[in-house]
């Protein structure tokens, strides 16, 4: 990114938990739903019974908060789209 001169702010959400209404946000930009977010191959996944269809959307989202190391990452936003950084060439779908 920053050889294309872009300069981002990097959140470290592992470190500073992201708010659900945060999440939300980003979900919204990306057109996913909370469960499309999650990594599956976490301890936690399991922990939380996340495989279980009836937990809610908000369910998620609070899990998600207070659980972060389950959120997909790198996420990349910009002010009106965001997207997984991963594989890295996922970036330039939102910086061209």
């Amino acid at each position: 990114m920053k050889e294309n001169g872009i300069n981002p702010t990097i959140i470290l959400y592992l470190e500073n938990k992201p708010k659900v209404n945060e999440l939300k946000k980003i979900l919204d930009l990306m057109n996913m739903k909370p469960r499309e977010l999650l990594r599956k191959g976490e301890d936690d996944y399991k922990i939380f019974n996340l495989n279980d269809s009836n937990k809610s959307d908000e369910e998620i989202l609070k899990i998600m908060s207070e659980n972060p190391k389950l959120i997909e990452r790198p996420i990349v936003v910009t002010d009106n789209k965001a997207v997984i950084g991963r594989p890295p060439e996922n970036i330039f779908k939102i910086i061209k």
